[in-house]
């Protein structure tokens, strides 16, 4: 995007003040509207405005984040280098004002002031229709809720107009942490209700396209692909009112460009840059620049387990012993990950996630192992990968290719689109891919029931299903739930033990959040869902 292009669409807010050459003159107008604006670009952008969407992509959870709100929310506290970090344990009222948890149930009192953007007051009647609808559209969502058995409809019970009740089908240490992700937002009911038809009767074609909740921001312009514009709502009551009034961001595919905004003054933050760029702009110490581990996240290689030849256990270690891991390490990421690979052969498996395999690249034992499963002159595949986040996917598959070319692996490349990725991996067709995922509640058996279990979720990348594997994960939510400890270890250690030697995928790093912004940014915090959360930052 050429530089006059992005200080267009940023109307009204002195153009040719930011430009380098111009004198810093500022109307006293324009210099306000500068500084209650915040201009964010990255590579990708949102494909659905609803959480609750069919395969909403990872940005899509930044607009939810941002104009839903929720029951609940977490607090904060001091995190790696005095980053503000999500509290994993301690939660605070969002939409509720108090909150009462009982031996099988939690009650919430609403706000009696919140009001969704239209100004309709939001009800209880609001809350059960939202839940109700997250655990009955399918997909994504419904699997979220189910996390922390929230599956029933009859689980939310509308006590009074301002009054809900969440029954528990079980205990489950999940459940409260679930309710304050990002799926169970709330939604203005009666004005979805009446776009709602027999085909769609939650909705979901009106909600993909603007936004209908009661949260800090909303969506005023949005062409799929280039922009997203977000209000502030001055009406908002479920925190402090944020000092940003007005978010333009920019989606910018060309990382020399992005980077070039940045270092120009043209734009305020950014994320998805190359891992090269964040240290060398971290070096030059112009940009703030973060970077912190994702809470429960690993970038992997998946196979599909339901197809040949990635149905045989020993190609799926051959492929482990071939991952070019240090390469990626230095070439593709500069040393902002942490390695899941290499760990000492005698060391034991801990009860933590994520932690590393004891797999390292040993081009031998690839050939040995590929040889015993009959695949002694190779095969051919093809490795796909999400184009919203290229600028890693792309050398990390080229130079996977080259590692397994040494073993007659020849693989084609296949470049899916950000907005149908998502798609794609519910179709459990790939049979060679990188991922991500990142576990939003940040506990062992969260990550591996997503990942692992035989309800073989969206993120169940590799079909893969294991009876043994499923007692394990259900083992330890059970003993979680009951407090039994010595239970729990045993159960988490066990289902790290047979990921490491089924390896249906294979970890190699766990990923760092990059995000370069101006000096006078403030108020970055570190989610769990790793988007940004406008509502507390703040310009200088």
């Amino acid at each position: 995007m050429k530089r006059r292009d992005f200080l267009k669409s940023v109307s009204g807010l002195a153009a040719g003040a930011l430009a380098p050459t111009a004198p810093a003159i500022w109307s006293p107008a324009k210099a306000d509207a500068r500084s209650e604006t915040l201009l964010i670009v990255s590579e990708g952008g949102p494909n659905n405005l609803d959480i609750h969407g069919i395969g909403t992509n990872v940005p899509g959870y930044e607009v939810s984040w941002n104009c839903y709100d929720r029951l609940i929310s977490h607090e904060m506290k001091s995190g790696p280098g005095g980053v503000p970090y999500y509290d994993r344990d301690k939660f605070k009222g969002e939409l509720a004002e108090d909150m009462k948890i009982d031996d099988m149930s939690v009650t919430f009192k609403l706000r009696k002031n919140a009001k969704f953007h239209d100004g309709t007051p939001v009800t209880a009647k609001d809350v059960k229709w939202s839940l109700d609808r997250a655990v009955s559209v399918g997909g994504f969502p419904t699997f979220q809720m189910s996390a922390g058995s929230l599956t029933k409809p009859e689980q939310f019970v509308i006590v009074d107009d301002y009054t809900v009740r969440v029954d528990f089908l079980r205990k489950d240490r999940l459940t409260i942490p679930d309710l304050a992700v990002i799926v169970p937002c709330v939604v203005n009911s009666e004005l979805v209700k009446k776009s709602a038809s027999e085909k769609d009767p939650w909705g979901l074609e009106f909600t993909k396209q603007q936004t209908a909740g009661s949260g800090a921001y909303k969506v005023t312009k949005w062409t799929a692909g280039t922009e997203v514009v977000m209000e502030r709502n001055d009406d908002w009551v479920c925190g402090p009112l944020p000092k940003i009034k007005r978010v333009i961001w920019r989606m910018v595919p060309q990382a020399g460009n992005r980077r070039a905004l940045l270092e120009r003054g043209d734009a305020d933050i950014s994320y998805e840059l190359p891992f090269k760029d964040f240290q060398e702009m971290k070096a030059n110490g112009k940009l703030n620049v973060v970077s912190l581990p994702f809470s429960n996240g690993i970038q992997y290689i998946g196979m599909n387990v339901t197809k040949p030849p990635f149905d045989n256990p020993k190609v799926r270690q051959a492929l482990a012993y071939a991952m070019p891991y240090q390469k990626i390490m230095d070439a593709v990421l500069f040393g902002l990950a942490n390695p899941m690979f290499g760990a000492a052969k005698d060391k034991p498996t801990e009860v933590a996630w994520p932690q590393p395999t004891k797999y390292n690249t040993d081009m031998e034992k690839a050939k040995a192992l590929l040889a015993e499963a009959g695949y002694a002159n190779g095969f051919e595949t093809t490795i796909s990968f999400d184009l919203n986040f290229a600028g890693v996917n792309e050398p990390l598959c080229v130079l996977v290719q080259e590692s397994l070319a040494q073993l007659g692996i020849k693989t084609t490349i296949n470049k899916v689109p950000g907005a149908n990725w998502r798609t794609e991996l519910n179709k459990k067709e790939m049979p060679l891919f990188t991922n991500v995922f990142s576990g939003w509640l940040d506990y062992p058996e969260y990550f591996f029931y997503w990942c692992y279990h035989g309800n073989n979720s969206v993120f169940n990348t590799m079909s893969y299903k294991s009876p043994e594997m499923d007692k394990l994960i259900d083992g330890a939510r059970t003993a979680a739930a009951a407090g039994d400890t010595a239970a729990y270890d045993s159960d988490v250690k066990g289902f790290v033990d047979l990921a490491f030697a089924d390896i249906p995928r294979i970890p190699l790093y766990q990923p760092f959040v990059n995000v370069a912004m101006q000096k006078n940014i403030s108020g970055y915090q570190y989610w769990f869902h790793r988007r940004l959360d406008y509502r507390a930052m703040a310009k200088g």
